[in-house]
């Protein structure tokens, strides 16, 4: 398992900072397209709760380099940036609307690397052709909310697409030459053990780049948290947590790069589980798994 800060010191000899930003895109599963109300542990801000918002993109990111700066040391010298278009969907508008925003951003002197969150049915053929395009300039980088290959678990959050869709889109982002990071939630409510690990196989042999892992969390104002209140289904224990990621840990490549093996929701927001706000036992722990 190769993680990302070891992937970066190895590309770039540095860590790189991630400035999470919001260009105001909304999701075709809130919209209507092909249904309302968004996934169901989505929270009101679409996944990007931490993510930094202004019309100005060039603005955006002064105000997103602002949030992180205090991470940062002197001795780093002067730091570059991964620019992370986190909320919503991030490729579901107009082409020309997307090229103006990716090619101001991906031209920022201080952004080394594009990253794109986005669902696998917003990857038409024309957004493949126009990241294909800016990734001559600097990488980029497109992230893919799978969640689960279960089909049945994925109606139930409104995920409102197959899992054949996004095989289909990292086949053609792949042979367009562009890094795709499949996001995959653990615990989502139906699954089994697995269940969980039958999705990580399956984004390794389709030929996802990177992975980010998360405990499902259940965020007040959710559609998720609503169901959980009516009738409460089980939220993985920090040791359950850490079994799955160990079992993760066994199959994942060692050269695919591990995003993230966590996640943290605002604290003001977070139903379940607790014990994902203590997130400095969390990384200790799941660091001893992955390093031993």
């Amino acid at each position: 398992m190769q993680t990302l800060n070891m992937y970066l010191r190895s590309e770039y000899g540095r860590k790189l900072y991630k400035l999470a930003l919001d260009a105001d895109f909304t999701c075709p599963n809130r919209d209507g397209s092909v249904g309302y109300g968004g996934c169901s542990f989505c929270s009101a801000n679409g996944s990007g709760d931490f993510a930094a918002n202004d019309t100005d993109i060039a603005q955006m990111i002064e105000h997103a380099k602002a949030r992180v700066s205090s991470k940062f040391t002197e001795t780093e010298g002067v730091p570059n940036y991964i620019a992370y278009f986190q909320a919503f969907t991030n490729t579901y508008a107009p082409i020309d609307k997307l090229r103006v925003i990716y090619t101001e951003a991906i031209n920022h002197p201080d952004v080394a690397i594009l990253s794109i969150a986005t669902r696998p049915d917003c990857v038409s053929d024309e957004v493949v052709s126009l990241l294909k395009e800016l990734n001559t300039i600097k990488p980029v980088w497109v992230e893919l909310g799978l969640q689960t290959i279960r089909d049945d678990i994925a109606d139930s959050f409104n995920r409102c697409y197959k899992t054949e869709v996004y095989d289909d889109a990292v086949k053609r982002l792949n042979l367009a030459g562009l890094k795709v990071i499949t996001h995959v939630i653990l615990g989502l409510p139906g699954e089994e053990e697995n269940d969980m690990l039958n999705t990580i196989k399956h984004m390794i042999s389709v030929g996802s780049w990177g992975i980010k892992l998360q405990v499902l969390h259940v965020l007040k104002g959710t559609k998720l948290a609503e169901e959980y209140e009516k009738n409460p289904f089980h939220i993985l224990t920090f040791d359950e947590y850490l079994n799955l990621i160990s079992k993760a840990n066994d199959i994942i490549p060692d050269d695919m790069v591990v995003h993230r093996l966590t996640g943290d929701g605002p604290k003001s927001l977070l139903i379940e589980p607790l014990w994902t706000a203590d997130k400095k036992r969390v990384l200790n722990s799941i660091n001893q798994i992955i390093c031993r």
